[in-house]
């Protein structure tokens, strides 16, 4: 579909028929997948606004797809490129503060309950590593909530989604080097994905309790910035020794993680742009997968990842890993050295969990340097497919079960 799209650009053409009245549902539906998310045009701040697609419509013949099912597919593209432009914007225009306005304003427009925590109420709270690394910012911190719990719901037990909303990563004190650190806007990617799931479960009506945690805040240098050797306490009690301040993500997440109890949670997955270390370990081609007593939930997602084209790589939690992350001076340090530092970081947010828990590092996928067919250039909304089909499949699960 990729290819057919940009071939068809290239001409010229306004208008297209598929005539494939025998192509099965699946082959139809990668191939409409494919145009529409090659549509995509990420050049919205230009002062011409953005680039008018030369295609306009696309007509189908097919014996196998229904009205409703076409309608689905321009859904989940039309949210998958909103995802792409919440995630391309830049701190200029989308600071910690404005992020949770606008999942405010478009989450209740599409069906969800919506809260958003202030810095006041954060405080209150105690959670400690959005505070911490929130203290270099100009910006307040928010801690965004979205809650799907429709009256048909299968479960009572919630599946809790958690993305990491760091708007705009300077390193703080333990500052990044300057070559391509305006990707760094992109680091907020796991929580436009989580919303974009949530809004998905809304307008299509899955019948499923799902919450999205999003906290979100800069990291930046400022005067009163978290420094190495800060100790900070996190949501529920437990102390971490900072290293290094460019590992804040993790501490943000550990936040949320911990708070997460509060729902009583079936399933918790979370979602961050986490380590290089990933990027480094597979390239652009996976998601960097670890699970914490979800064995059949993890086995679930790894097949789906190949029915989507959006792959996952499972690496393992060893035990004997965990004490490159012991300190001295508090329960757990941030940063566990140099070495097999994708799985360190998931050993450091397995600890501010005690339930089923898969941790989806999508640094690898989530931000393009280049186009790739219908991946473009930038904010991919790598995963989103992927966890639709998955929170589908769940409610699946559990409905065979009762």
């Amino acid at each position: 579909g990729s290819e057919a799209y940009f071939k068809i650009e290239e001409i010229g053409l306004p208008e297209v028929l598929i005539d494939a009245p025998q192509l099965d549902f699946l082959c139809v539906e990668a191939v409409l997948e494919g145009m529409l998310l090659s549509a995509y045009k990420g050049d919205v701040f230009k002062s011409k606004g953005r680039t008018a697609l030369k295609l306009e419509t696309i007509q189908i013949i097919n014996n196998f797809i229904s009205e409703q099912s076409l309608e689905r597919i321009k859904l989940i593209s039309e949210v998958i490129n909103e995802c792409r432009d919440l995630t391309n914007a830049p701190l200029s225009h989308l600071d910690s503060e404005q992020l949770g306005e606008w999942f405010v304003a478009e989450g209740t427009k599409a069906g969800l309950k919506v809260e958003v925590f202030n810095k006041a109420r954060i405080s209150a709270l105690k959670m400690g590593g959005l505070l911490s690394v929130n203290r270099g910012s100009a910006k307040e911190p928010s801690f965004s909530i979205f809650e799907w719990k429709p009256s048909n719901a299968l479960n009572v037990k919630p599946v809790v989604l958690i993305g990491k909303g760091i708007v705009f990563d300077t390193g703080g004190i333990s500052l990044k080097p300057s070559a391509n650190m305006e990707e760094m806007k992109a680091d907020m990617a796991g929580g436009a994905l989580v919303f974009s799931v949530m809004k998905l479960l809304s307008l299509l009506k899955i019948p499923l309790y799902v919450v999205g945690l999003v906290p979100a805040t800069d990291n930046h240098p400022g005067e009163n910035a978290m420094v190495p050797g800060d100790v900070i306490t996190i949501y529920g009690g437990k102390t971490v020794e900072v290293l290094n301040t460019d590992a804040e993500g993790r501490l943000i997440l550990a936040d949320a993680l911990s708070y997460s109890s509060h729902y009583n949670p079936e399933l918790v997955i979370d979602f961050a742009t986490l380590t290089g270390s990933a990027r480094m370990t597979i390239g652009k081609y996976a998601i960097g997968a670890m699970q914490k007593d979800a064995r059949q939930w993890m086995d679930l997602l790894l097949h789906l990842g190949f029915v989507t084209h959006e792959r996952l790589i499972e690496f393992p939690l060893w035990d004997d890993m965990a004490e490159v992350l012991d300190s001295d001076i508090a329960d757990v340090k941030n940063i566990g050295g140099k070495n097999a530092g994708m799985m360190t970081a998931g050993h450091f947010l397995s600890k501010f969990i005690d339930t089923s828990w898969i941790h989806l590092d999508i640094a690898p996928v989530a931000y393009s340097e280049t186009k790739d067919y219908y991946l473009p250039k930038g904010a991919t909304g790598f995963g989103i497919r992927l966890m639709l089909r998955f929170l589908e499949a769940y409610a699946d699960v559990i409905q065979e079960q009762k």
